[in-house]
Order: C-alpha cells, then sequence, then structure tokens
C-alpha cells in the first residue's frame, strides 16, 4: 500500500505554509495604487430614509467618491437575487425580496449597507463615512420569529403579508392525524433553535481591479464558491461571465456563510471601473456581526405518537423559520433541507411538517454548517428523549426499540430518502459501551457527594448529503516533469483538500504527495466548478477525479506499451502501474507520466453529478457536570462513534469532527446572537457573543466504524457537518440529564450558567442549601 494513499493519517500538505506565515489571505492581497473602501451601516432596523447628505464626506481630505444607490441605478446595478426558491406543489411563495447593494429609500436591519465611500486609505474612507448624514422616518421593528409569524406584527414588507416568505409542507397529513388518533401515547416538545454566526478566523474583504484595455474585472475574494461569486457578480454589472476573473486564495473558514454572495464584492469590482483604480474592502470586527449572514433561528412544535411498546407512529411538526429582512442567496434552503433529515435512524411510518419562513427586521439568515440538518436533529432527538422520560423506558432503550435494522436497508423514509448502508444501533451500542453508560449511576453518586449534578446524554442520527446537486467537474492533467495537477471545482476553507486530493492521486498512481498539485479558488484557472457545500468535497471529487484518472490510464496506455515494446491490448494497470498480462515485466506510473510529460503531457475531464444522496451516521455521547449554585455547566467526556463511509484521511476526518463538534457545542451551551425588540443587535462583537475555548471543551474521542457507501466508486458518505449535527441534542439532552432529579424538564439553547440557574430555580423540587 502507499504510504500516502486512501487510509493512511498523512500530515497535511498545506499546513507547513499555513503555519509559518506563506499562507495567502485576502489581507495579504493587495494591488499598487488601491484606493480604499468603507461602507455605512444602517444604525436603524427599520426606517424610511428622508434624507441621505453626503456633501461633507465627499469634500473629506483624500475621498475619491461617495456612492449611494442613486449611482447603482444610474450604472444599472440590480439586486442579488435568491438562488433557491420553493417550488410547487409543496411550496407556497409569497414574496421573494431581492438584495440590493446599497439600500434605496429603506432601511430594514440594523447594518444594512447605506452608502460606501472610496478614499486613498482605509481611514480617511471610515472617517469620511462618519461625516454622511441620515435624516430618517423611524417605523416599528420586528426581530422575535415567533412574533413575527403573529398577526398585527410590524410589516418588513408591504408585499409580504404577516410577514411570511413561503409556506411549505411535506409529508400526509392524513396519514399522521390517522396515527395519532389510535396512539398510545404523545410526545409534545416546543423548541427554539438559537440564532448563531459563523465567526470564521479570517473576515471577510474583498479587492476588485478593472482593466481598461481588455474591459476584464479580476475580483479577489473570501469565499466558498468562486464560479457563482462569478456568475452573479457579473450579471449585477451586466457583464458576461467570462469578463470577470474570481480568485480565492486560503480561507479561514466558511462553514456555509461564505457561499454567500455579499453588496461589498459587487461594489469593490463597479467602483474599480467607476474610478478607473483598484479598490479593496476589508470587513473589520464589527462588520461580521453586522453584515454576515446568520443561521438557525427556528421555533418548532413537534408531537411524537407511538404504541403501548414505546414504538413510533406518527410525527408532526410545525416549524417558523426566520429569514431576515431580506431573502439571501441560499435562503429557503435551510428549513426545507431539514425535514428530510428529521427521520433520523428510527422507523416512523407517518410524517408531516410544516415550515413557515418569515421577514423579521435582522440581518440575513441562510446556511451554516448542516444547513437545516442540525436544527431537524436537534427537534427529534429532543422529543426522543422527552419520550423515554414520559412513558419511562430507557433512553437507549426506546431508541434500539425503533431504528432501522441493517437487514432493512435499503430503507426509503416517508419524505422518500432511500437509506443505502449503515449499523445505526451497532454505532449506538459501540458509543454507549465507549462512554461507559452502564456504569454512570455511580459516577453520577460521586458528583452528587460533591454537590454536583451529573448528567449523560446523547444523540443518533442519520443525516441526508452530497446529492442531486449540480455537475461536479475535475481534470487531470500531466505536466511536463511527469507530475500531476488536479484542477478541482471545489474550495478548500481550511478541510484539507490539498493533502486528501492528492492522497487519492498518489493511492491510484503510486507517487509520493509532492508529486501532485491542487490547483482551486481560481475561475481563471479552473473554469468550472460548484464549490463547497453540504460536505460534496470528498464524494464528488473523489467520483470525477477517479473518472479523469481511468481517462488518463487508458490515454498513457500507448506511452506504456512503448516503454515495454509491448502492443496496448497486452497491458493491464494494477499496483500503480503498467505490466503485460501474465507476466512480470511492467512499467511504473512515475516512468510512464514522466515519458508522457516528455512528449508535451495529457489531460483528462470528468464531470460527475451524483443523483443519489449519502447518508452519514452515528451517534454522540456526552457527559458533564453541572454546579447548582451558579448554574455553571462543565463537560467531563465526550465520545462519538461514526460513520462516513470509507475513510481517506483519518486524521483530517477527526479534525473535521473535532470541529464540528466544538461547534455545535458552541451552539449548546455558549453562542446566541440577540436583538432587542427595537432591532438593536445586543451581541454586536465577542465581547457580547461567546465561542467556546480550548478549555471549554473535553478530550474528544472519535470511533470511525463505517460501512461502504454503495453510491460512489470511493464509498465514502462525508464528514464535514456531523459534528455539528449531533452535539446539540447530546449535550442538551446531558443537561437535561443532569437537572431531571430536580423536576427540570426544558431548557432552551444555549444552556448557558444564567439561564440553568434559573430553571434549577424555578423548578419545583429544588430547595436552597441554607
Amino acid at each position: 500500500m502507499n504510504a500516502a494513499g486512501i487510509g493512511r493519517s498523512v500530515r497535511r500538505k498545506e499546513d507547513p505554509r499555513l503555519l509559518t506565515g506563506r499562507g495567502r489571505f485576502i489581507d495579504d492581497v493587495n494591488l499598487p495604487g488601491q484606493a480604499y473602501a468603507y461602507v455605512l451601516r444602517s444604525p436603524h432596523a427599520n426606517a424610511r430614509i428622508v434624507e441621505l447628505d453626503i456633501r461633507a464626506a465627499a469634500a473629506s481630505d483624500g475621498v475619491l467618491a461617495v456612492f449611494t444607490a442613486a449611482d447603482l441605478a444610474a450604472d444599472g446595478i440590480g439586486d442579488l437575487p435568491p438562488f433557491y426558491l420553493p417550488a410547487p406543489p409543496e411550496g407556497d411563495l409569497v414574496f421573494a425580496s431581492g438584495l440590493p447593494i446599497l439600500a434605496r429609500g429603506r432601511v430594514r436591519h440594523i447594518g444594512e449597507p447605506v452608502a460606501s465611500v472610496v478614499a486613498e486609505t482605509g481611514r480617511a474612507a471610515r472617517a469620511a463615512a462618519e461625516r454622511i448624514e441620515m435624516a430618517v422616518e423611524t417605523l416599528p421593528a420586528v426581530t422575535n420569529t415567533a412574533e413575527a409569524d403573529r398577526p398585527g406584527a410590524p410589516q418588513v414588507w408591504a408585499d409580504a403579508p404577516d410577514n411570511l416568505v413561503y409556506a411549505y409542507a411535506k409529508g400526509s397529513r392524513s396519514a399522521v392525524d390517522a396515527a395519532f388518533a389510535g396512539a398510545a401515547h404523545i410526545t409534545v416538545v416546543e423548541l427554539v433553535n438559537s440564532r448563531l454566526m459563523a465567526t470564521s478566523i479570517e473576515p471577510r474583504g474583498a479587492l476588485g481591479s478593472w482593466d481598461r484595455e481588455s474591459g476584464r474585472f479580476t475580483l479577489h475574494s473570501t469565499g466558498q464558491m468562486p464560479h457563482r461569486t462569478r456568475r452573479y457578480v457579473a450579471e449585477a454589472l451586466g457583464e458576461a461571465q467570462e469578463s470577470l476573473r474570481v480568485i480565492v486564495g486560503d480561507a479561514a473558514g466558511a462553514f456555509g456563510p461564505r457561499n454567500m454572495v455579499y453588496p461589498e464584492v459587487v461594489l469593490v469590482v463597479w467602483a474599480a471601473r467607476r474610478l478607473g483604480r483598484s479598490v479593496k474592502w476589508s470587513g473589520g470586527g464589527e462588520e461580521r456581526f453586522l453584515g454576515d449572514t446568520q443561521a438557525r433561528d427556528n421555533v418548532s412544535r413537534a408531537e411524537l405518537a407511538l404504541d403501548g411498546d414505546g414504538r413510533f407512529l406518527a410525527l408532526r411538526v410545525r416549524t417558523t423559520a426566520a429569514m431576515g429582512a431580506y431573502l439571501s442567496n441560499m435562503g429557503a434552503l435551510a428549513p426545507i433541507n431539514g425535514p428530510f433529515s428529521l427521520a433520523g435512524p428510527y422507523r416512523t411510518p407517518a410524517m408531516h411538517v410544516e415550515v413557515r419562513a418569515v421577514y423579521t427586521n435582522t440581518v440575513r439568515l441562510d446556511v451554516f454548517r448542516g444547513a437545516g440538518r442540525p436544527e431537524a436533529i436537534y427537534l427529534m432527538e429532543r422529543l426522543v428523549d422527552a419520550a423515554a422520560r414520559e412513558i419511562g423506558l430507557d433512553r437507549a432503550e426506546i431508541r434500539r426499540r425503533n431504528m432501522i435494522p441493517p437487514a432493512e436497508l435499503p430503507y426509503t423514509t416517508p419524505f422518500g430518502m432511500t437509506y443505502d448502508s449503515g449499523d445505526y444501533e451497532g454505532a449506538m451500542t459501540r458509543a454507549l459501551g465507549e462512554a461507559g453508560w452502564n456504569g454512570f449511576a455511580e459516577r453520577r453518586a460521586e458528583s452528587a457527594r460533591r454537590g454536583r449534578l451529573r448528567g449523560i446524554g446523547m444523540a443518533a442520527y442519520v443525516e441526508r448529503n452530497s446529492g442531486g446537486g449540480p455537475d461536479a467537474p475535475t481534470t487531470i492533467r500531466i505536466e511536463a516533469d511527469g507530475t500531476v495537477t488536479v484542477l478541482s471545482g471545489m474550495m478548500s476553507n481550511g478541510q484539507g483538500h490539498e493533502t486528501a486530493f492528492a492522497q487519492l492521486v498518489a493511492d491510484r498512481f503510486d507517487l509520493d504527495l509532492s508529486e501532485a498539485r491542487i490547483v482551486q479558488g481560481d475561475t481563471g484557472l479552473v473554469s468550472e466548478g460548484i464549490g463547497t457545500l453540504g460536505s460534496h468535497s470528498l464524494v464528488l471529487d473523489s467520483w470525477a477525479m477517479t473518472v479523469a484518472m481511468d481517462r488518463i490510464v487508458e490515454k498513457a496506455k500507448p506511452v506504456a506499451g512503448s516503454l515495454l515494446e509491448a502492443a496496448v491490448a497486452d497491458l493491464e494497470f494494477a499496483g500503480g502501474g503498467y505490466r503485460i498480462t501474465g507476466t512480470d515485466r511492467r512499467v511504473t506510473m512515475r516512468q510512464v507520466l514522466r515519458a508522457v510529460g516528455a512528449e508535451g503531457g495529457l489531460e483528462a475531464r470528468a464531470s460527475i453529478r451524483a443523483e443519489q444522496h449519502t447518508f452519514p451516521n452515528g451517534c454522540h455521547v456526552c457527559e458533564l457536570e453541572i454546579d447548582p449554585e451558579t448554574g455553571a455547566t462543565r463537560l467531563l467526556a465526550y465520545h462519538m462513534v461514526q460513520d462516513v463511509g470509507v475513510v481517506v484521511n483519518p486524521m483530517i476526518v477527526a479534525g473535521q469532527l473535532h470541529g464540528g463538534t466544538g461547534q455545535g457545542i458552541g451552539q449548546a451551551l455558549f453562542e446566541h446572537t440577540v436583538y432587542d425588540r427595537d432591532g438593536q443587535l445586543l451581541s454586536g462583537s465577542f465581547m457580547d457573543y461567546c465561542i467556546p475555548r480550548a478549555g471549554d471543551l473535553p478530550a474528544l474521542g472519535v470511533t470511525l466504524d463505517g460501512t461502504p457507501c454503495p453510491s460512489n466508486p470511493l464509498g465514502v458518505k462525508g464528514c464535514g457537518e456531523s459534528g455539528a449535527i449531533a452535539a446539540p441534542p447530546a449535550v442538551v439532552n446531558a443537561v437535561l440529564d443532569a437537572l431531571a432529579p430536580l423536576g427540570v424538564r426544558h431548557i432552551d439553547m444555549p444552556a448557558t450558567p444564567e439561564r440553568v440557574w434559573r430553571a434549577i430555580r424555578a423548578a419545583r423540587r429544588y430547595t436552597d442549601r441554607p
């Protein structure tokens, strides 16, 4: 086996560059003579703009221009449209707003871009922006998701009665109603899935330039989807896609919000053309809170019908999902995508879901690590735990009774998802064993002797992953020196593509990692691509790479035949080289590729569309301790058993699971974006928005125990979002287990010390110590 091939924990190729300051992030990219842009943002949540006076700003030292919506309109610059909308008959679209580049006569959330100042320095641009005077007529605002969906709430858009963006339904209402009518027990939970920030390490930024002679634009940006950015920025400018080159270098995090096309990227390339100079915008610390898309923010009521043996009969869910003041690029995707994962690993014969997406006077909401699946799994796993407690059944046992066994796979859920592989009960059993589930009572008693409340919780999940999306093209090119270049339409944001993709090449061609180069993130070098989303990268790119490498093997056969002095028909490829069938005469692929390079090289392209989804699955178990006097929660242990299919690099997979789990723990215990009733953002900096630090996390145990996925050649399923999906319910279920002896039955995320403290004191069985 190749030492760098599939299944090996090879150290990441990109890390020496990134750890020694040789990475190329947006702040490292500068052009001679560039100007600097600053975006003035609205301090009002809902207001009509009566007057916008830019005269003092335009006259300020170093200012080159002050742009408003009127300037954009004069150049025919349009709004950014949403990419994804529900389709009939399941979706009833009421009103889909576009996203203006700069506000036109009305602002609808704190932080909405109002004007852009371009100056010789960033400091001069910001100072001038502070001299812009905006007179407004303030209007009532609505920021609470549940309130936005009630009659009489302040209206964000006149064209959206009751703030409704769309109403969506899935499943059989009649089948669910019939099952509930005959149920022995019904469990009901009402949950808030809290609003989050992505908090990527690298803030957003953009640098636009324009070449007068060729009429071509170049945009350096931060993002996950360079080709989508090219398309929509070009459309906003009224230009052909071919006129715009988008370059994304190293990216320190993305997680979904970097899928989006933001107003600032349009502004810098448009301003570059207007001014004849390169223009750079850098998002500061406050920019991410005021301008980046946020996520989650769902309010749900879920009901589970069970028979007398604790087996699931039907599931009924009604969710209201906030969209913010404007429908974002992928705005409808998360709340519509989530229900497809609601079934989890369980047999639930009948399901019906209603989703109402509503406008609020807040920053836009969009996809974030999991894109609706974390919301769905959180809801289901909270519901299953609640049902177990109500009917007096062990939490593991109720799951066992309802889990789909391997013998029933492939299994089609009520929402049409066909699970093709996995051992759900096996993963749970192993996770419980590694977590010491059966010995928990002794540990709980030991904590009680110290005056602490100890809890343990689990979450089992199956998520719908890559599939049904756009084509994923990849090109394999053999260079003059015999090395391999992979032109990938994906986009790494820290996942380790340079290593994992190189491992695929090394495994197939028996090469060193250094002999494979991965090119991505530049539409001038990679003509097509879909970027990175939904853990598609390895699933789709490995497939496309496999097909392209097969074609390289065939195209290189004549060269191998020449080296072996044999007919092509007599050759077979195996073990990273060619041999004459029936003999031990062979030539390595490295030798063949060097000969191919000497003859001018060759390339092969493949484009894959995965019609079948993959279904990563697993079980997480969290153990924690709570101080009842302060409400402080300390995580003691965390174990996860994951089925991600075939594993290319176990170390990278573990890192992805650690990162996702850290974000899930952040949602469960720490993170919360908060607006007041007037629409002011109360958590507008890291002084107010709490993210977990290393000391807040325990050792995260990872066991990779997978079954190959039958729907793609490599057998991979994806792993990037699993941690963020399973961690919130595992942690919150553990919190509620710790509080259960006091009579606490419910708590919403984040379970901060204050919330836990208040829940304890509100419980009927709690008695303060003297």
